[in-house]
């Protein structure tokens, strides 16, 4: 037995499928567009009486008649009826339209009778008419097709297009538009025909048939017929007249829905001479929708504007960034091209852990996107547009980003409430410029043909939970509140000199320490006695650690009002926040392993478990030795060491880690030591952000080659001076050597991106009276930059 269908399922379906008034006519908007209107589409509302009235009059009327009264009395409210409801008809619906009404109200004969004209009159006399020279429907077209919910005609159109590598593709595939006349009104009526039908073709439904309980859907019958033969033999077209509305519809609102909806259900950034062509109509008088005026985007005061294409299976997005007036200080007219290919966009968007599938970067397609900023406290006159507050104004109504696809709206984003890219919340947890989404007025655009899988929910609120759609929404979300930002705050601090507030990681180190307690706490419970001289070590590692992590914190109090100094405080930060996930690790991975031991004998078990974890503790206390010279309040100070045994140090601290992650370290360096007087602390910093970055970018590599082998390579020179650093993992564009040293830049996935690291290293570079920079000697093989070079002062070698 098949599923049967009750009647009422069609207006549920409606109800979740059109959510809004706006959707439901831009449903009937596209169907003119697919059947290839040239002339669009024309909307007119005819509204002789008010919703709001027509309820007013209806409801007493049922008042009058559910209360006793005399003959007369009866005469007397009709009578008053009859006078209030000529009264509320709109002389502007026209001469003709009002006659007939009044005059069909005016012949009622009771209370009865009246309710039963005024139903007849306002179902007939208020009507929204949407009309199109597209190429009209036969009567099997509208039986096998309008008449079928969830047709596949459509849906087979599109895919044909598509396997034969079309571009232009209907707007609509998924059969459910004609739902679009349910929302707006009970009584749907139209005429159709195709340029060889003789007559017009006529179908005429009252969604209120499909209220009854008992009905199932095959009950209500509704047979499309012949209709008046056309004048016009060659005409074609569709016109759809919707009667009995369901919304209280004034001038003023169609007006409002002007400005704002219809204003943006196609693309306001096209030249109004090639935007598809919306006629609105109140009552026979055109109102205008307006378009965005051109001098409003030539007066932003900065610019975004990004293309992601996929050429020969490699991604790419690149980036054009422009700043004109970022805030109340002086600069030139800045502009920032980037260009970022898939080692990049692996990065960013997969990460590390593997967030997104890759395939995504690729099969999400090619789409583009203008993108303009307003500082509001720097509006100004446009003379084309008005004094200041006219532009306010106008930029306030504008604020947006908006998707468009075919140059047709996808809803909701864009919308007042909606904050689609997560602008808003980054805003919140920032200082300095605030990017939220009410100083943008920008436009994305995407394609059915170019991008097949970014696809509509069903109810055309929003599209659909992909891989591809969170790598697009990512990549918009990176390019404007990561990149755009990184720029602005690249041109303030050029420009502009004050002291920076960098970012406080106290409260991730004490949560980092709290974790390690209590890892500590339950292994105690899991270690032999004979075996207690391990967990004593961890122990003191951990004070140890916390000893510094507040040596640490006095030293960040002590310097804070030097910003040179603060940029010093930040690197110590990071080296301690590096230490401190390594020791929370060690610990809660020994846990993790002795919990699976819990009632076993097997001592050789917990035994080589305990010998792993007495290496790493080793390798940790190494690091946090190592971290003792950068962090400890006093000693950042010039003194006399050994530079290779520094990097011997450094590689020994991170022996676990790079055992964890076959990391090969080779260190070439003259023979025997080479003494040096620097600031010691610096010269850590310095290798350990390089270190991590190299341990980050392979670990991407290695998860995505199965040959792959890391490695990095560290070749120390005494004449000149000079540290070279360099691995083989993902490397660095050539377009981004300069770009890597900016504050807060940083292509790392969100959750490990912090972008300070190389920039507090470059500074710390500088005040060692060298220089870090990225070689420009490209890789053969990836054709870009794997090799960092710190060059120090021949002066600090100790002859």
């Amino acid at each position: 037995m098949n599923f049967r269908v009750n009647a009422r399922a069609v207006l549920e379906l409606g109800s979740e499928l059109i959510s809004s008034d706006i959707i439901a006519f831009y449903e009937l908007i596209k169907n003119a567009f697919d059947a290839g209107s040239k002339s669009g589409a024309d909307i007119r509302f005819r509204i002789a009486m008010r919703r709001n009235a027509y309820l007013r009059l209806r409801g007493d009327a049922l008042n009058s008649l559910s209360t006793k009264a005399s003959k007369a009395e009866r005469a007397e409210q009709l009578s008053d009826l009859v006078l209030r409801t000529t009264g509320k008809i709109d002389p502007a619906v026209g001469e003709e339209t009002v006659s007939k009404f009044a005059a069909a109200i005016e012949g009622a004969t009771d209370l009865e009778d009246f309710l039963v004209r005024l139903d007849a009159c306002y179902d007939e006399h208020n009507t929204i008419e949407v009309s199109d020279a597209g190429s009209g429907m036969s009567i099997p077209e509208i039986t096998n097709n309008f008449l079928t919910l969830g047709t596949p005609a459509r849906k087979r159109e599109v895919e044909q297009i598509l396997r034969q590598g079309g571009s232009k593709t209907p707007l609509g595939e998924k059969g459910i538009g004609r739902l679009s006349a349910m929302r707006l009104a009970h009584l749907l009526r139209m005429e159709t025909a195709r340029a060889e039908d003789p007559h017009w073709n006529l179908l005429e439904i009252d969604w209120r048939a499909f209220d009854d309980l008992d009905l199932m859907i095959e009950d209500i019958k509704i047979v499309p017929r012949k209709g008046s033969r056309k004048a016009n033999e060659r005409a074609h077209g569709t016109r759809l007249v919707l009667g009995g509305l369901l919304e209280d519809w004034t001038e003023k609102r169609v007006r409002q829905f002007a400005d704002y909806e219809f204003a943006r259900l196609a693309d306001p950034f096209l030249d109004p001479k090639s935007r598809p062509r919306i006629g609105l109509f109140w009552n026979d008088e055109r109102i205008a929708i307006p378009w965005l005026d051109p001098a409003l985007i030539e007066n932003a005061h900065a610019s975004l504007v990004g293309t992601y294409t996929v050429k020969a299976g490699e991604p790419k997005l690149d980036l054009r960034m422009v700043a004109t007036k970022l805030g109340n200080f002086e600069h030139p007219r800045e502009t920032d091209a980037l260009v970022l290919t898939r080692p990049d966009l692996e990065g960013l968007l997969a990460g590390s852990d593997n967030q997104l599938p890759e395939t995504a970067l690729t099969t999400v397609g090619d789409f583009d996107f203008e993108i303009y900023w307003f500082n509001r406290r720097y509006l100004a006159r446009i003379d084309s547009i008005g004094n200041q507050a006219a532009v306010r104004s106008l930029v306030k109504k504008w604020s947006s980003i908006m998707l468009f696809r075919d140059g047709f709206r996808v809803f909701p984003y864009g919308e007042a409430e909606d904050d689609w890219l997560g602008l808003d919340a980054v805003a919140l947890g920032r200082t300095g410029y605030v990017l939220n989404k009410n100083q943008f007025i920008g436009h994305v655009r995407i394609s059915r043909a170019g991008n097949p899988m970014l696809v509509d929910q069903t109810n055309r609120e929003g599209l659909r939970e992909t891989p591809e759609s969170k790598v697009f929404e990512e990549v918009l979300h990176d390019a404007v509140a990561e990149r755009l930002w990184s720029f602005f705050k690249d041109v303030d601090l050029r420009y502009r000199k004050r002291t920076e507030h960098l970012a406080d990681i106290g409260k991730e180190i004490g949560g980092l320490e709290s974790r390690a307690k209590a890892a500590l706490g339950k292994l105690r419970k899991h270690v032999p006695r004979n075996e207690m001289e391990t967990f004593t070590d961890l122990e003191h590692a951990l004070r140890e650690f916390h000893e510094l992590s507040t040596n640490a914190q006095k030293r960040i109090e002590e310097i804070e009002a030097d910003s040179r100094q603060m940029v010093q405080m930040a690197g110590v930060g990071l080296l301690v926040e590096m230490v401190a996930h390594e020791l929370a690790r060690s610990t809660e991975s020994a846990l993790a392993s002795l919990e699976g031991l819990r009632g076993k004998d097997i001592p050789q078990e917990v035994k080589a478990r305990l010998d792993t974890l007495r290496a790493e503790i080793k390798s940790i206390s190494k690091r946090l030795r190592v971290l003792d010279e950068a962090s400890v309040p006093g000693r950042q100070r010039s003194e006399t060491f050994d530079l290779v045994r520094l990097v011997e140090d450094l590689k020994d601290g991170h022996s676990a880690q790079f055992a964890r992650h076959h990391v090969n370290m080779d260190i070439k360096a003259p023979k025997g030591p080479l003494k040096v007087k620097l600031v010691k602390g610096m010269v850590v910093q310095i290798l350990e952000n390089l270190l991590a970055n190299s341990i980050y970018w392979m670990k991407i590599r290695a998860d995505r080659e199965a040959s792959y082998r890391p490695a990095i390579t560290v070749r120390i020179e005494a004449d000149p001076l000079t540290i070279r650093f360099s691995d083989n993992g993902r490397g660095i564009a050539p377009d981004h050597r300069e770009r890597v040293f900016r504050a807060y830049w940083s292509l790392k996935e969100k959750s490990k991106r912090r972008g300070l690291g190389l920039f507090i290293a470059a500074s710390n570079a500088e005040d060692l009276k060298g220089k870090l920079m990225l070689s420009e000697k490209a890789d053969r093989q990836t054709g870009r930059l794997h090799e960092f070079i710190l060059e120090l002062p021949d002066s600090a070698v100790v002859r």
